[in-house]
């Protein structure tokens, strides 16, 4: 299996760096609704998406939902989850036995989940906006998966990048993925001298001064 660069190299980032390298270049791409619901491990790979929408009288569906994107999925891949509901959990236990088993890092829904002390138990990462005992059965379908799909307002594509952490969720589109990575490592090496310059003793109102403030001003038209 080819290693992918770019996750390795993000998975040595973290959220907040990302999210200010984001705001340097002017892209959209800071998901802040959603949280830790399972457990506490940072997550970072290649999108997979899926989109459900609440199922009427007339829509039937061949599968469950999610049980395509998680076949489709590869190795250290993270299925996000496009939800309209924090009312009716949109991913359960045994989708996340079958991702775990898959390889899949973790899943981002935008809406609830279930089977949280389940997943727990298998040390299965999912973020999400609430967790609920109310089943999909009869209340969702699949309208798509490896489509695009909506995230807060921000347009994911398969095989975008995904960073979840305890701080929050940045995906970087995949065209923009190199150049976001170079200037969050270039940010996240900054932060780092200037931690080591407070720890040395420097007054802290001199290593966060004025360059601190506009070290993110704004480099590239979105």
């Amino acid at each position: 299996m080819t290693e992918d660069k770019l996750v390795k190299q993000l998975s040595n980032l973290d959220s907040c760096a990302i999210s200010d390298a984001l705001d340097a270049l002017n892209v959209n791409g800071v998901a802040t609704g959603m949280r830790q619901i399972t457990v506490q491990k940072k997550i970072v790979g290649r999108v997979v998406t899926v989109k459900l929408v609440p199922k009427t009288q007339e829509q039937t569906s061949n599968r469950h939902l999610g049980t395509a994107a998680i076949e489709a999925a590869s190795n250290g891949d993270v299925i996000v989850v496009e939800h309209f509901s924090d009312k009716v959990a949109g991913w359960g236990g045994n989708l996340a036995i079958a991702a775990s088993l898959k390889g899949i890092s973790g899943v981002i829904i935008d809406g609830a989940c279930r089977d949280v002390d389940e997943m727990k138990s298998i040390d299965f990462p999912v973020y999400a906006r609430s967790s609920v005992p109310t089943t999909a059965r009869g209340r969702l379908i699949e309208q798509s998966f490896n489509e695009k799909i909506n995230i807060e307002g921000i347009d994911v594509f398969p095989n975008d990048l995904v960073l979840a952490d305890a701080s929050g969720i940045v995906f970087l589109p995949c065209s923009k993925a190199e150049m976001i990575i170079e200037e969050a490592k270039k940010i996240m090496e900054k932060e780092e001298r200037m931690a080591t310059a407070i720890r040395s003793g420097l007054p802290v109102s001199s290593v966060m001064g004025q360059n601190y403030e506009t070290m993110l001003q704004k480099k590239l038209n979105n």
